[in-house]
């Protein structure tokens, strides 16, 4: 029987389980996954069991647990593909001159995004950019989104005044991603709908919204539109704090406005400090050539204790951004003082006696690999004077932290096998690996990817959603390169099909 996207399986055959998932009766042997209404309904032997129904055909390749990315910015990751990218700019020079030749958006605007300034030999300036835009609005996002590089005509038509460089940085930077991201929903919700397929084909099922918007009507939009790729849980900024709580939301509630169960509210998301890139971060330690710049704290202490005892005496769960020691100090401290659950996002500095009360607390390390690699150079220079360990993966699973990886799309790509191999192998494009120490083992890696984390990742098993993805390789024994290339064959949401390649 040939199947198609969107149907359910009832039978998915001869396949491999791999690792942690392995039941041991099976060892290597291939089994049979027999679904029911969306869930697991038995695992036998390939053609132990009658198999009825329509019946995917693993030939061999490895099952899965369904993936997660737990930290997307939904509708500026879609956007992305609108947008010039300014990675490969090595110069501000460079990125104005990219910038001078883009395209002109609909709304008459360039936007790039993606430059990483904190190693340019030159500065940005106000006068490098205008003369290689002229007089058309040209917006230039950080690859951290913490920062945007604008020229004269750009700060004109957001009303900011102009300064020597044009650099907005933290919450003025946020504003304008915010009124760059609010574009018409004809516009962003197919490209939103292209960014799930995308994801689909990675074998993701599930991701976290951390869009800076009031996402709830987003949702129910795109659900009754027929949006049914993937199951997303959405983030409430404290700017809509008050607002979360007099409607009753709480974490877990499927949106409301709809009948489907596929998008339920999610945390509170509050930004406690800034980036390493922009040097924002809030750091012990202060940041090479300005004794003075220790990084920012965005919340104060008191405020960070007071929205997450509301948000928490409300239902709501909380994904605190922290990078800098300093601001993981704080986070660690206002669970404490809380009693609030869920995660801290990033954790990039870690000071070596905060490592453990990440699993003491039961706070979740929302952690992005593929950001240590993107900044190892970045870290080595910038944090050099820092006695923190930076990107502290093994050190935190081994005193038993729950790993929870994402992308922080657009600031890396939604790319599990890409955050795996990161995760694993601390390396990318052949240099020698970055502090290898802090690499996790690939089954931690694989749990981090799905919805439970690495202490508690989703299993195959009777009784477990059919959320699984079939590999052509056996993750667990893949090398970098395979990791970072691995093919997914099928995806499956509740046994219906999302993506079959």
């Amino acid at each position: 029987m040939r199947l198609a996207h969107g149907e359910s399986v009832d039978v998915i055959a001869n396949v491999r389980l791999t690792g942690g998932e392995r039941m041991d009766p099976f060892e290597d042997e291939p089994v049979d996954v027999h679904l029911a209404d969306g869930v697991i309904a038995d695992i036998a032997p390939t053609g132990v069991l009658p198999r009825r129904g329509r019946v995917l055909d693993g030939d061999g390749t490895w099952l899965i647990p369904g993936l997660w990315d737990h930290h997307v910015h939904v509708v500026q990751w879609a956007l992305s593909a609108q947008r010039e990218p300014l990675g490969s700019a090595r110069s501000a020079a460079e990125a104005a001159a990219i910038m001078g030749r883009a395209h002109v958006l609909p709304d008459g605007r360039r936007v790039g995004s993606g430059f990483r300034d904190a190693l340019w030999p030159d500065a940005p300036t106000l006068e490098m950019l205008d003369g290689a835009t002229g007089t058309v609005p040209t917006y230039l996002i950080n690859a951290d989104v913490h920062s945007v590089w604008l020229n004269t005509a750009a700060l004109g038509r957001e009303g900011f005044e102009p300064d020597g460089a044009g650099i907005l940085r933290e919450e003025p930077a946020f504003e304008i991603s915010r009124r760059l991201n609010a574009v018409d929903a004809a516009i962003s919700d197919p490209l939103v709908t292209r960014m799930a397929r995308e994801a689909a084909s990675r074998g993701i099922v599930g991701l976290v919204d951390l869009d800076m918007a009031w996402n709830e009507d987003s949702w129910a939009r795109r659900l009754a539109a027929g949006f049914d790729t993937l199951r997303v849980e959405f983030g409430i900024y404290p700017v809509h704090l008050d607002r979360a709580i007099a409607e009753g939301l709480q974490s877990g509630d499927p949106v409301r406005g709809s009948d489907s169960e596929l998008v339920r509210v999610g945390p509170l998301k509050v930004i406690t400090d800034g980036s390493l890139g922009t040097r924002t971060a809030a750091c012990s330690h202060s940041y090479p050539g300005d004794p003075h710049n220790h990084g920012l704290l965005t919340v104060d202490p008191a405020t960070l204790v007071d929205m997450m005892t509301r948000g928490t005496g409300a239902g709501l769960a909380s994904a605190i951004h922290a990078i800098g020691d300093v601001a993981n100090t704080y986070a660690l401290d206002a669970f404490a003082i809380t009693g609030a659950w869920g995660t801290i996002e990033h954790a990039q500095l870690v000071a070596h006696a905060d490592i453990p009360r990440f699993a003491r607390l039961g706070v979740g390390a929302s952690v992005q690999p593929e950001h240590a690699i993107d900044d190892r150079d970045m870290t080595d220079s910038i944090w050099a004077e820092q006695t923190a360990q930076p990107y502290p993966l093994r050190s935190l699973a081994d005193t038993g932290a729950n790993l929870l990886f994402g992308s922080d799309a657009p600031v890396a790509p939604i790319d599990p096998w890409a955050a795996m191999a990161a995760a694993v192998f601390r390396t990318r494009d052949g240099r020698a690996p970055w502090q290898p120490q802090q690499g996790v083992d690939a089954a931690t890696a694989l749990a981090a990817s799905t919805r439970g984390g690495s202490t508690d990742g989703a299993l195959i098993e009777p009784g477990a959603l059919a959320d699984l993805a079939l590999c052509e390789a056996d993750p667990l024994a893949a090398s970098e390169a395979q990791l970072r290339g691995l093919r997914v064959g099928a995806t499956l949401l509740a046994g219906r099909i999302t993506h079959l390649g």
